[in-house]
């Protein structure tokens, strides 16, 4: 391993020279608005050789660990305040890839018309990607983007319409949030069918009144179920494509996210808590 300073062009050339030459290489400026993140990412990858970035913040770590969707290799703490250090723990541990399992519909059932919440994004998904959404925090179901044309509205890939304001949804860091308490500018979970995630930030919330859903699935264990508005376009994640809450029937397989215990403002806790 390799620490390079980069303080002008002449030290970026030096850094990237190393580019599979080196395991790793280190790299530290005070100004990474003079020497481009990018072009360090763009050099490495590919090369065999990891680059890790030098951060003095949480703040500069999460930009190190997203930009250009991947990021570097990893971060070195260059801070001299330990009550910092959690912060950095809770970056590098925002976006681990989730467990998911199958779970199978046991019923489909209309019930009163309620709130429900859109949540609109900064970021555009694919279709099998969406949020982890559910009535209970043991079982978090897979509810897709609208990332598909259905002929009768346009695709709003931004979007997913989320569930009931009461439903609990995905938050980096593992914790979860109340539908009806995400707001403008917060950070949520996205993820897709192969528990790959990423954080988006929400660019609205719309919560409006709407006929609902309640869709309940079973791991053979237990019983668990989500309210979701009642409408084609919104759709549950298989593990080929998605199936619209309006054809789901018994039986069919959808992708959910499972765990023990239960949450205490929205964070993981072991104790026995029964949901129903």
């Amino acid at each position: 391993m390799e620490s390079v300073d980069i303080d002008d062009p002449e030290g970026q050339e030096r850094a990237m020279s190393l580019a599979g030459k080196r395991k790793a290489v280190v790299v530290r400026t005070s100004d990474w608005t003079v020497i481009p993140l990018e072009n360090m990412i763009a050099r490495f990858a590919g090369s065999g050789t990891s680059v890790y970035a030098c951060a003095s913040d949480p703040a500069d770590a999460r930009l190190f660990l997203t930009t250009m969707e991947k990021g570097v290799d990893g971060i070195v703490v260059d801070s001299p305040s330990p009550s910092l250090l959690r912060g950095f723990k809770d970056v590098v541990s925002e976006s681990p890839s989730e467990d998911l399992s199958e779970v199978s519909v046991t019923s489909v059932v209309p019930v009163e018309m309620g709130d429900r919440v859109c949540v609109d994004t900064c970021s555009m998904m694919v279709p099998g990607e969406g949020m982890l959404v559910g009535s209970y925090s043991n079982c978090l179901f897979l509810v897709q983007s609208e990332s598909e044309d259905n002929g009768y509205v346009a695709s709003r890939p931004f979007r997913v319409n989320a569930g009931a304001v009461h439903c609990y949804i995905s938050v980096p860091g593992g914790g979860t949030r109340y539908l009806s308490d995400v707001r403008s500018g917060d950070p949520v979970l996205l993820c897709d069918r192969h528990g790959r995630t990423r954080v988006a930030s929400v660019g609205r919330c719309k919560v409006e009144k709407r006929p609902l859903l309640m869709v309940s699935a079973t791991d053979g264990s237990r019983e668990y179920s989500v309210m979701l508005q009642n409408a084609e376009t919104i759709k549950l994640v298989a593990r080929e494509g998605a199936v619209s809450v309006t054809s789901l029937k018994p039986g069919d397989k959808v992708l959910a996210r499972l765990e023990s215990g239960g949450r205490h403002f929205g964070m993981a806790v072991e104790e026995s808590i029964t949901e129903r």
